[in-house]
């Protein structure tokens, strides 16, 4: 079974952050750390060389598969700001129509300009999932 390429390591979350090209993504980015880490109440860790993650869950598929994920994070692309919001977005309809401009994939928030979204709805949207995450609720 191949093993996961994305996982959490030492690297230093503030180098990464000051060697985002992009001064508005960067500022963006450690807008949204700063945010994470009130939220979750946990350190910002690097996973891979491109996330900052908060927490973690350790998940285990029928196929036999299993390993360990942050609970929320967040990464500066190059064409958006990618939000991990691992419980997905249906459970959270109500607060996605009060985001903003944004779009989505299966646990992605992309967002392009953070000033694009209100934060408080964000707030509360990290704050959502990762409560549910926390408690062991992926895939629920």
């Amino acid at each position: 079974m191949a093993e996961l390429k994305t996982k959490k390591n030492d690297a230093d979350v503030e180098t990464f952050l000051a060697g985002i090209d992009n001064a508005r993504r960067r500022e963006d980015c450690r807008a949204v750390v700063r945010l994470m880490a009130d939220v979750t109440g946990e350190p910002p860790t690097m996973w891979g060389d491109s996330i900052v993650g908060f927490g973690s869950y350790h998940y285990k598929y029928a196929t036999g598969r299993e390993g360990d994920w942050m609970a929320t994070g967040v990464s500066p692309r190059k064409q958006s700001l990618t939000v991990y919001i691992m419980t997905g977005f249906e459970r959270h309809e109500a607060l996605m129509k009060k985001l903003g401009r944004y779009t989505t994939g299966k646990s992605c928030l992309y967002i392009k300009r953070l000033e694009d979204v209100d934060a408080d709805v964000l707030r509360e949207l990290i704050r959502a999932s990762f409560k549910r995450m926390s408690k062991g609720g992926y895939g629920c």
